[in-house]
């Protein structure tokens, strides 16, 4: 769907039923940018194509009863088997509630890979046997649900291509987000014009143009981050 071959470019494969999902988040902004730079190879597949009869049907009831559909495992293991013919992947991911949380340090370990493999899932879930075979890592991007994987594929996708070289001209920006030189901490509070606004200041030692008292406040301010639910 979005190919922009170059031969040192990241390869990002994303299987899924619905792709045309992924439209509007790869064509815009800066995935669109690092597309149209050849920064990065972004293909999007339709399981459906790979499904069962004339319906293509890629799903079926759950065995031992219950609620709700699961997508069947032949579907993806003959997609799988066609993109593991052309190449090898460094990752084949899954994107599930229940997989591990989703970092910026694993973001950072993924723009060192060459291949990398997305599976998104929908309605209940996949059949167990495509995770335990198929699959080399499980990732959630929050303890909540979705329909389906693939805004969480394009969270994930988006978080790398913004920390490939080349993709955000000013390399501080990406140096001073949250996250980015320690896990455990966040970038402190930002200002910027009118001074005041509604009786609102901006802090006076930021104003002060003194880059030593303005640092030393920063590094006060960046606080050590600690996941919470206080939802």
């Amino acid at each position: 769907m979005y190919i922009h071959k170059k031969n040192n470019a990241l390869r990002i494969d994303i299987v899924s039923i619905v792709p045309e999902i992924f439209h509007s988040p790869f064509s815009n902004s800066i995935i669109k940018r690092a597309l149209h730079k050849r920064l990065i190879d972004i293909h999007v597949h339709d399981l459906r194509k790979y499904g069962l009869g004339k319906r293509k049907n890629v799903d079926d009831y759950p065995y031992g009863g219950g609620s709700g559909m699961v997508i069947r495992i032949e579907p993806v293991y003959q997609c799988f088997s066609k993109l593991l013919s052309e190449r090898d992947y460094d990752e084949k991911i899954f994107m599930t509630p229940d997989g591990k949380l989703f970092s910026q340090k694993y973001a950072k370990d993924l723009i060192g890979k060459k291949n990398i493999l997305i599976l998104c899932g929908r309605y209940k879930g996949i059949d167990q046997r495509i995770r335990d075979h198929l699959i080399s890592q499980e990732i959630s991007i929050g303890n909540y649900i979705l329909s389906g994987g693939e805004l969480a594929a394009a969270v994930v996708v988006e978080s790398i291509v913004r920390l490939l070289p080349g993709v955000i001209q000013n390399k501080d920006s990406i140096i001073t987000d949250s996250f980015h030189k320690r896990e455990a901490f966040i970038a402190p509070p930002i200002y910027t014009r009118p001074v005041i606004y509604k009786g609102w200041s901006v802090p006076k030692i930021l104003l002060s143009g003194h880059h030593k008292k303005i640092k030393d406040w920063l590094d006060k301010k960046s606080m050590k981050f600690k996941q919470k639910s206080d939802f």
